[in-house]
């Protein structure tokens, strides 16, 4: 599967950006999440790729063709992309069989591909299955009901999920009576003995044409595959058909209709759909968003599967965070159109690179405390905390504030000198979606309304702290006095609300302890994970520990 590459990909609408400047580099057989709130343009990035939405400007590479390059005047349609798309509807004909709506686009398919010599494939499969006569008769035995008759459509199924057969081909085998016969083994040697016959000359004779079989019966000239402009026969839909149908695991419900089907069903049969042309890359937007919450944990890892199975890259659009952390290998956040972060799950979860991807990722949310202090000669901070506590926190690694201020500027002059240039050139448009610094939210016990709130003066001692529910720990030796403000036991864990002075933290405290509502406790914040945020930008400083 190939690689896709985004560079300088922007889409607007007027004035508003929603997709702006963004360079992605999805690596081959990776799987992708774009996350983000409503809004955020993920869809329309994934639109972009697939060739349904056009750029405004940019570059989109798919493999070693370039799909999209607006300098150059390239935009390959949808069609011409091979990729697969599937959708948060599901989108199956009401009046066609679960085996017809995932065959229906193969019907259409006409295009350059390998020749494929049925005949021989279907002699091959057959010499494959009659390499044991008793297997076959037991297989086909299986299908007879309580009263002693045989089911033929149960059969042929037996035999195509046991030998990856087409039902033509699983017809024929059945044809031969293996399972009548007192001596199935002694048929199905006969038989063997007349398909090796006939598959050796049917070799013979492309060998002289100067032709031969590769192992996919696919017509050979020099080595290469002899390709040839032309449709899908039947053979190869019901063959692909079969196979999709046995990745998803809904081989048995071939004969029957939609309305037939669970939801979590129907979405197999869309994927299933969506898998049978072959396409480069998988792209799906909310697939299961329509399932109830049990159904759709359980697709998540049949989703799971079917990237591995399939080798695929998968690019793959949610708004849920879980989704999005249980199935990526990375994962691309988007915030107002920019990429805010794009990284493994964890790395997003353990250092995230602004306080909205800190605020996004987690459930429940990290907390946020406003600090105040100055870097000391160890490289340590001295800092005020939650209404007047004093705390030290220390970096796990060496770190110079006066240099990563530094460099912050320099980023941000360079930013602003990137859209002064980009400004000057023909038909440029001012944002009118602007940027910001993401506004965190601070638990107080008695909230404020911020829209009569001062905007207070930040200076360069001003930082946010961000820890996770799961480092503050109850402790009898803790140096925080708090007291339970709300608890919400679930059986492994219990997500509790601490009072602290007038500020409120979320706690996650594993194990079936219940917490009493006003009870009096203390805590510790612990772990070398807490994140020190710059508050000016809003930006990722370091991680390290908290000293009370």
């Amino acid at each position: 599967m190939p690689e896709i590459i985004l560079e300088n990909i922007t889409k607007r609408w007027g004035k508003f950006f929603g997709v702006d400047n963004v360079s992605l580099n999805i690596p081959d057989n990776s799987f992708i999440t774009l996350l983000g709130p409503s809004g955020c343009g993920k869809t329309t990035i994934l639109r972009m790729i697939a060739g349904l939405e056009t750029p405004t400007e940019g570059r989109i590479t798919i493999g070693d063709k370039v799909v999209f390059d607006s300098n150059a005047g390239i935009n390959v349609p949808a069609n011409k992309r091979k990729v697969g798309f599937l959708f948060q509807n599901y989108a199956l004909w009401p009046n066609m069989t679960v085996y017809e709506n995932i065959s229906f686009g193969l019907k259409n398919i006409h295009e350059e591909m390998p020749v494929l010599d049925v005949e021989a494939k279907q002699a091959g499969d057959l010499i494959r299955a009659l390499q044991n006569g008793n297997k076959v008769k037991e297989i086909v035995e299986e299908c007879r009901d309580k009263n002693g008759k045989l089911d033929e459509n149960k059969a042929y199924v037996k035999l195509i999920d046991n030998y990856n057969l087409s039902i033509y081909t699983a017809k024929e085998l059945y044809a031969m009576g293996i399972h009548t016969a007192s001596d199935a083994s002694a048929v199905a040697k006969t038989k063997l003995s007349e398909y090796e016959s006939k598959l050796s000359g049917i070799k013979s004779r492309y060998e002289k044409e100067g032709k031969s079989l590769n192992d996919k019966y696919e017509v050979t000239k020099n080595g290469e595959p002899v390709i040839e402009n032309r449709k899908l026969s039947k053979e190869e839909i019901d063959s692909r058909v079969r196979a999709c149908s046995r990745i998803v695991k809904i081989g048995m419900f071939m004969d029957r209709y939609p309305a037939e089907l669970s939801g979590g069903q129907q979405q197999r049969v869309a994927i299933a759909r969506t898998l049978a042309p072959e396409p480069q890359v998988l792209f799906m937007d909310e697939p299961l968003s329509n399932l109830d919450a049990k159904l759709r944990l359980e697709m998540r890892y049949e989703l799971q599967r079917l990237h591995v199975e399939t080798g695929s890259t998968f690019v793959y659009v949610t708004h849920d965070q879980m989704e999005a952390m249980t199935l990526a290998t990375r994962i691309c956040l988007v915030s107002n159109g920019v990429l805010q972060q794009y990284a493994a799950p964890l790395e997003v979860y353990n250092r995230p690179a602004n306080l909205f991807v800190a605020d996004f990722v987690g459930n429940p949310s990290m907390n946020f405390v406003d600090a105040k202090g100055t870097q000391g000669s160890d490289g340590s901070l001295s800092l005020d905390i939650l209404g007047g506590i004093k705390a030290r926190f220390v970096p796990t690694e060496k770190m110079d504030l006066t240099e990563w201020r530094a460099a912050r500027d320099k980023e941000a002059a360079d930013k602003a000198e990137f859209e002064r240039q980009r400004l000057l050139q023909k038909g440029a448009v001012e944002k009118s979606n602007k940027d910001e610094v993401f506004k965190y939210h601070i638990q107080k016990v008695e909230e404020q309304d911020d829209s009569i709130v001062d905007e207070p003066v930040i200076t360069d001692e001003d930082f946010v702290i961000g820890i996770r529910p799961e480092a503050i720990d109850i402790d009898p030796n803790g140096k925080i006095d708090t007291t339970i403000y709300g608890a919400m036991p679930t059986g492994m864990e219990s997500t509790l609300k601490l009072k602290v002075g007038e500020f409120l933290l979320t706690s996650v405290i594993f194990g079936g302890v219940i917490y009493q509502i006003g009870q009096e406790e203390k805590i510790n914040i612990n772990g070398k994970d807490i994140l020190l945020f710059d508050r000016r930008s809003g930006k990722l400083i370091c991680a390290g520990s908290i000293e009370l």
